[in-house]
């Protein structure tokens, strides 16, 4: 691991704990790009990790200090995620600029680096996110491409499997992704961000049978 050091970060709230885990990409052209914007204090941004296509990780801000990496952001009635998070950047060009498949190196270096996090902060499975999750009117990353069923073969997050029950009226499919931890104030994008997370083969915001049953199944394995 490499240490690359940002100056954007400052002390974390007393009192919040350290609970949850948000994965992000970089959205930038490269590699040097990202590492550039994530280190100028004129940024104002910054994650305590990046970890680049060919697997080299770089931490930019230690745990215990609260890295800016969610901004506005909303995940089971709280606001203040920076104060509670860890900020994880995966090099990748991103929607705007190419978007592509994160390498399996990456997503090896990745695992490794989440299971040594979670050996050492009680951060729930549903707590492990995508910055779309947490900002679905601002943000796609880590985007649709990202591989979430993978991890959570590895005991990393959730994974939705289809319920048999099934009711796709907006009002249960709204109380359904707020009970998960989706801010539901625009129903159209907490159901986008609900797919891209867990039905990345059609990401589209609109309530389908399959959306509802995996989102109900969902709901059924994390009580």
């Amino acid at each position: 691991m490499i240490s690359t050091v940002s100056p954007n970060h400052d002390q974390r709230e007393n009192g919040v704990p350290l609970d949850m885990l948000v994965l992000h990409y970089t959205g930038m052209r490269s590699a040097e790009e990202a590492i550039e914007r994530l280190t100028d204090p004129d940024s104002k941004v910054s994650a305590h990790y990046l970890i680049e296509q060919d697997g080299t990780l770089h931490q930019m801000v230690a745990e215990g200090r609260r890295a800016w990496h969610a901004g506005v952001a909303w995940w089971r009635g709280e606001t203040n995620i920076n104060a509670r998070s860890i900020g994880i950047e995966l090099v990748n060009p991103g929607h705007e600029f190419g978007y592509q498949p994160f390498p399996e190196t990456q997503m090896e270096v990745l695992e490794e680096l989440i299971t040594d996090i979670l050996s050492r902060h009680d951060i729930a499975a549903r707590n492990i996110v995508g910055h779309s999750d947490v900002a679905p009117d601002r943000k796609t990353d880590p985007g649709e491409l990202f591989d979430w069923q993978r991890l959570a073969t590895k005991g990393i997050g959730l994974w939705a499997t289809e319920s048999d029950f099934l009711d796709m009226s907006p009002e249960m499919v709204s109380v359904n992704l707020a009970n998960y931890g989706y801010t539901t104030e625009s129903l159209s994008l907490a159901v986008k961000a609900f797919q891209r997370h867990f039905r990345p083969a059609r990401v589209n915001g609109r309530i389908d049978a399959e959306t509802a049953r995996l989102l109900t199944g969902l709901i059924d394995n994390c009580e």
